[in-house]
């Protein structure tokens, strides 16, 4: 038996990859799942390879007394009240991004966490990637001086052919092209330049294509930001487009660059500026959450409890200082002008 119970709320294509990633952990099971939908608990439980109770009542999983954490895949907008939920029954919880769709549900459930004190962690899992771990370290080491100038895109149409695609579209249940998918790349963007950002700039359009045609927002925008120690960046969201997944990275410092999987540095002797150098990570290059390092997140998570720490890289305060930036911006495209953090803080 593993040392903590985890019950998953919502049984779509995120929930599959949560069940199995924390199944695979040392310290982690899953041992329920709710659904609005019926399920056979025998047919879920073999299609898992583990005991699976069913439930359709969000509040009778969270009455079980040997549940220590819930995994919340759910819609968006029922992402803060089950939160809050399971904040006031004690269990531990993670969230499938967003966290929210308004700034004031993200403070709600910000609040009712830190009021229960258990344990926090939203699914911004490229942090756990090895393309970015790799970048990260490159930094940490000073390879590339101080950064002045970074650059995260997220290109990967939503079209469709995606079982999200019909919720997604709308401002009702999405609302956002960075609510959607592109807060992965403004969050791990966050993380390379820092979080002292002073304002955001953003701007939106839409794409002619009858694929896309059925978005009721901006399904492209891009979003500049100003920080409080004068560095730019840039976060481009494109869920519009008709292409293979690319997540760009382009970072720019005193002593070199590092583009994608490439990077050159002063620091390292013998190396040609006139030339890239190659790292060895596999970089980001799918939008299929079965690619994604839900894994070593998770592993991080139930060492975090088992320790009694916070969440490293993907914790409250993280998950909370992203989703400001990004309000931050769609207030920003709303009223045509650059938005400061303390508008919205």
């Amino acid at each position: 038996m593993k040392k903590y119970n985890v019950g998953v709320v919502g049984y779509g294509w995120a929930a599959g990859a949560h069940i199995a990633a924390i199944n695979a952990g040392e310290l982690g099971q899953v041992t329920a799942v709710c659904s609005s939908r019926k399920l056979n608990e025998a047919e879920i439980s073999a299609k898992h390879g583990c005991p699976l109770k069913a439930y359709q009542d969000y509040q009778a999983m969270l009455k079980d007394p040997g549940l220590h954490a819930v995994s919340i895949c759910s819609y968006h907008r029922q992402h803060k009240e089950q939160t809050i939920a399971a904040a006031k029954a004690g269990k531990h919880i993670i969230v499938e991004k967003p966290l929210a769709l308004s700034l004031d549900d993200v403070h709600a459930m910000e609040k009712a966490v830190k009021a229960a004190g258990v344990k926090f962690c939203v699914c911004f899992e490229l942090r756990f990637s090895a393309q970015f771990k790799v970048i990260k370290s490159v930094l940490d080491r000073g390879l590339l001086g101080k950064l002045h100038y970074g650059e995260v895109d997220y290109y990967h149409g939503i079209g469709p052919w995606y079982r999200e695609y019909e919720w997604c579209i709308t401002n009702k249940n999405c609302g956002s092209s960075l609510l959607a998918a592109g807060c992965h790349a403004l969050d791990v963007l966050l993380m390379c330049m820092g979080d002292d950002v002073e304002e955001v700039f953003a701007y939106g359009c839409n794409s002619k294509s009858r694929t896309f045609a059925n978005y009721e927002y901006p399904s492209t925008s891009v979003t500049v930001l100003k920080f409080k120690n004068g560095k730019t960046a840039k976060c481009a969201s494109v869920i519009d487009c008709l292409q293979p997944y690319y997540f760009h990275t382009h970072l720019v410092g005193s002593e070199g660059s590092l583009l994608d999987n490439k990077f050159h540095s002063n620091l390292v002797q013998g190396l040609d500026k006139g030339r890239w150098s190659q790292l060895s990570f596999n970089p980001v290059d799918s939008g299929d959450v079965s690619d994604h390092p839900y894994k070593t997140q998770f592993d991080a998570f139930f060492a975090a409890i088992d320790s009694k720490k916070d969440m490293p890289l993907t914790g409250l305060k993280e998950a909370v200082l992203t989703h400001e930036v990004i309000f931050a911006a769609e207030k920003s495209l709303k009223l045509g002008r650059p938005v400061k953090m303390t508008e919205v803080k």
